[in-house]
């Protein structure tokens, strides 16, 4: 089974080693896998809450596209596209809005952050606050369900947003009965790589730290030579604990060059040799990918054309096809087709069981079983999130017999069998679509 897995990239300027290591070069690697449906999108819709600059956003989207595609990224293997260049995302946004709770966009994370430093600084609430900022998570949303995107892989600080995004799409399967979207996951990586700048704390240009990820070959050398070391002298042990040195040589190097320049630490090379060996190891890996990064900028119209390449086969395979589900389900249709799709929409409504997933107060998630007249079937306990939810309804979508609806995460109200027939009409209406 094939996993479609999405990934929003945000032009914001080119990117520094510690955003390769952590998440160009990680994210390049997994798009190769044989299970993997990959999507890479340029938000530059979403940068425009950022900045008015319309220089600037056009710069950052060809340094973003240039950067990915030089880090190795292959547009003939994986989706690689500009969100602007798909105006069914934007549509999308128009209708889940229409059923996304004000409640639940009032706790995302961004917006109460803009807030609270407003009450803070004892302003109106909203001041400065743009609809754009508010209405960030439902564009989010459309850009994952649009493509029916299994895993969204996210910091933790991005997880709301997926959940917003699972709540949205579930609420319109729900409202039109039918699941028009797949509810995403998101997906934490542990092992993501933190690379420390030069003066030891986190790589970021917010401390006007970073190391630029092309920086021509005599540049890189005296940004690494600037490394923050301490005064140990030549021939003297030094430790590889906390050394943003050594961390750099490892994110570049095997386990065996690691190995090695461990036991360099420990005999007491030199800080300057241990920074020359840093340099030519990072230089190694780097110098390709610059050169590829400088061609592709040298020919930005190429980029452009594969983006609109790339956009207009997504349309034509997914989006479309998608958007004029959509507009039949919501009632944007043909007039003279009424007649028709009144009877129907009477046929189908006829009998039809529904899982409905819920939030309640105690911030817990749940669903139950309805049958076709909204007699309840099943209710379930609470879970910790809508995931969790999510996997049992897809276990009991597919019970066939009564042991399987022994459990202690729910409750069949009345008798097996009104279930397992609802049950069985859910698989047979699935496999009619």
């Amino acid at each position: 089974m094939t996993t479609r897995v999405l990934t929003g990239i945000k032009p914001s300027g080119t990117p520094h080693i510690g955003n390769y290591l952590g998440a160009i070069r990680p994210a390049i690697a997994a798009s190769r896998a044989a299970d993997t449906e990959s999507f890479f999108f340029l938000a530059d819709l979403h940068s425009l809450i950022n900045t008015q600059d319309p220089l600037r956003v056009q710069r950052s989207t060809l340094e973003i596209a240039a950067s990915w595609l030089a880090a190795g990224l292959d547009p003939d293997k994986v989706w690689f596209y500009r969100q602007s260049d798909i105006p069914e995302i934007t549509e999308l946004t128009w209708y889940l809005t229409t059923v996304a709770s004000k409640g639940l966009l009032n706790r995302a994370h961004a917006y109460k952050a803009a807030v609270d430093k407003n009450r803070e600084e004892g302003v109106d609430e909203d001041a400065g606050v743009t609809a754009g900022l508010y209405m960030y998570p439902v564009l989010m949303a459309a850009d994952i369900l649009v493509f029916g995107a299994n895993k969204v892989p996210v910091g933790r600080d991005q997880i709301q947003h997926i959940e917003m995004a699972r709540d949205f799409g579930q609420r319109f399967n729900h409202v039109y009965g039918k699941d028009y979207f797949v509810l995403p996951e998101a997906v934490i990586d542990e092992a993501v790589a933190t690379l420390p700048g030069l003066d030891g704390r986190k790589m970021s240009k917010s401390y006007d730290n970073v190391i630029p990820l092309f920086a021509p070959r005599e540049e890189l050398k005296k940004l690494v030579f600037s490394v923050l070391t301490d005064s140990r002298a030549p021939g003297e042990p030094k430790s590889t604990e906390g050394s943003a040195l050594f961390q750099m040589y490892q994110a570049f190097a095997s386990a065996e060059q690691t190995a090695a320049f461990a036991q360099a630490f420990a005999d007491g090379i030199a800080w300057g040799e241990a920074k020359a060996q840093v340099f030519e190891r990072m230089d190694a890996e780097l110098a390709p990918l610059r050169e590829r990064y400088n061609a592709l900028m040298a020919e930005p119209a190429k980029i452009e054309a594969l983006l609109r390449q790339r956009g207009q086969q997504l349309r034509e395979q997914f989006a479309i096809p998608l958007l004029k589900q959509l507009r039949e389900a919501v009632g944007l249709r043909d007039l003279s087709t009424i007649g028709q799709t009144a009877k129907a929409e009477a046929v189908a409504k006829v009998a039809l069981p529904l899982f409905k997933q819920y939030r309640e107060k105690d911030g817990r998630f749940y669903f139950k079983l309805l049958d076709g007249d909204g007699q309840l079937l099943i209710q379930s306990e609470g879970f910790d999130s809508p995931r969790d939810a999510g996997q049992l309804i897809a276990v009991l979508k597919q019970a066939e017999q009564g042991d399987a609806l022994q459990s202690e995460l729910f409750k069949v109200e009345g008798e097996v069998e009104p279930v397992l027939a609802a049950l069985a009409a859910l698989r047979e209406a699935a496999a009619k679509d």
